[in-house]
């Protein structure tokens, strides 16, 4: 299992919440609705704020 920072964890949390808000957007402004999206997009904005997350699995 992959090892995610502090930051991260709280930043997929945020995006989490957003998400079940509806007021989550993707880059071209559409409505986010799946969680594996605004995981994806939580663990995005980590990464730009320079927390640790670990390279995507290609299992």
């Amino acid at each position: 299992m992959a090892k995610y920072s502090k930051k991260a964890s709280e930043k997929v949390e945020q995006a989490m919440h957003e998400k079940k808000r509806g007021t989550l957007k993707t880059g071209s402004g559409k409505k986010v609705t799946s969680d594996k999206q605004a995981i994806a997009i939580g663990l995005s904005q980590a990464k730009k704020e320079g927390a640790k997350v670990p390279k995507k699995d290609n299992n």
